[in-house]
């Protein structure tokens, strides 16, 4: 059964990171700019780093905090309160999931040479997957990649490669044998940039505007041409032909991090609706007062609720070892849109002044509004989410297996 006490010492760790985000990020965020942005880094990650708080989820012989999942999901639902939270932690995205591929798939070779300035924090990364010709449907990507000798000759187009523009390493999908099985034709390799064959053609505008500042933070989504791209043959990760179960494998902690960060988010969201709720008085009565307001609160904190629910059990499938498939599904598409809602309502709370940039209300809305496409958009989720309803009444009469029947088994 599900045993839903949290040891003492996970509560500890919880709490020295809510503190941390509380006292130091949030005063932070606001004198950070685009000029001094390294140096507030840098600061923030060395007051991080004396308090041993440091890659959460790597294991300690790596120099990490070595959490398991149950923890590291209660620290990253308080990193997210703040954009500066999981970085002074050297714990965002999309540096951390591959982390964890490299751990689990790099040659010893590969984690000298590229994981370990990664976990000191001295480089970044970025995952070039996603093409136009591909979309969701990571099979269908057309990057070539063909041994010449010692070396492999990448060529193609990659969009959307997710802060691209302030990585010093690159992953990179392609195809290396068209004629193998369809999730076996795509390997993986490591190229360190810059390189002229890797090309960023653009960061792509999009719903939420670049600004120095989101540049610097690594909050670009680029277009790539790669042309000619030589990588030396030590550089394929995890071997040929494991491309595509390396990245699904990626993307599942990919899409658990970010749900966690959207927990944060809306937390912090409903809180700024509720202190601007009570101060806030019209027609003589509070606005904290009205039935309306109460209600809509209450639905956001309904919403919250669920979604930490969620988590909590994904963490205990992964603590335990079990199939979490099915449920990070949900949970992906459940949290987009919770977070979605519950910005939405603290916005509308807020009136005009959620509307300006006097809030981060804004901003936080137009940036979670990626959150049902990055990872598999809602609708590819919720179509697999479908087909194992259907399976699971095949199997067992019943569909209660995949809406959480089995919970306490």
């Amino acid at each position: 059964m599900i045993d839903f006490t949290i040891p003492e010492e996970t509560k500890a760790i919880r709490d020295k990171v809510r503190a941390f985000v509380q006292s130091e990020c949030h005063p932070a965020e606001e004198t950070c700019n685009a000029d001094n942005f390294d140096e507030t880094l840098a600061g923030l990650r060395s007051k991080a780093r004396s308090q041993g708080l440091w890659c959460p989820f790597i294991p300690t012989e790596h120099g990490g905090m070595g959490l398991r999942p149950l923890a590291n999901a209660l620290v990253q639902m308080e990193l997210g309160e703040s954009y500066l939270g999981a970085l002074s932690l050297n714990t965002q995205g999309p540096d951390d999931a591959t982390m964890l591929t490299l751990l689990e798939h790099g040659t010893d070779f590969q984690k000298d040479k590229f994981l370990t300035p990664l976990l000191n924090g001295e480089k970044r990364i970025c995952y070039s997957m996603t093409e136009k010709a591909a979309g969701a449907d990571a099979t269908g990507m057309q990057t070539t990649a063909v041994l010449d000798g010692d070396e492999w000759v990448l060529n193609g187009e990659k969009w959307f490669s997710s802060s691209a523009s302030v990585a010093d390493i690159a992953v990179v999908m392609a195809k290396t044998d068209p004629e193998a099985a369809r999730h076996e034709q795509y390997s993986t390799f490591i190229v360190e940039l810059p390189n002229p064959g890797y090309h960023i053609v653009r960061n792509i505008e999009t719903m939420q505007p670049h600004t120095e500042l989101g540049l610097k933070l690594g909050g670009s989504h680029s277009e790539i041409k790669i042309d000619n791209l030589r990588v030396p043959r030590e550089n394929i990760l995890g071997g040929q032909g494991q491309g595509f179960n390396m990245g699904q494998h990626r993307l599942a902690y990919g899409r658990l991090r970010h749900g966690m960060h959207n927990v944060a988010m809306a937390q912090r969201a409903l809180d700024l609706a509720a202190k601007h709720v009570v101060s806030r008085s019209t027609f003589g009565e509070r606005l904290a007062d009205r039935q309306g307001v109460r209600w809509m609160l209450a639905d956001c904190a309904a919403e919250i609720y669920k979604a930490r629910l969620m988590l909590l059990h994904i963490a205990y499938k992964a603590e335990n070892g079990m199939d979490l498939r099915n449920e990070n599904g949900i949970a992906k598409v459940f949290l987009a849109n919770m977070v979605h809602q519950v910005v939405d309502t603290a916005l509308q709370l807020h009136g005009a002044l959620g509307y300006s940039h006097d809030t981060p209300l804004a901003r936080w809305y137009t940036g979670i509004r990626s959150q049902r496409l990055v990872d598999g958009p809602d609708e590819v989720h919720r179509w697999r989410t479908g087909a194992n309803v259907i399976k699971a009444f095949e199997k067992h009469g019943t569909t209660a297996s995949v809406c959480g029947g089995a919970l306490f088994e």
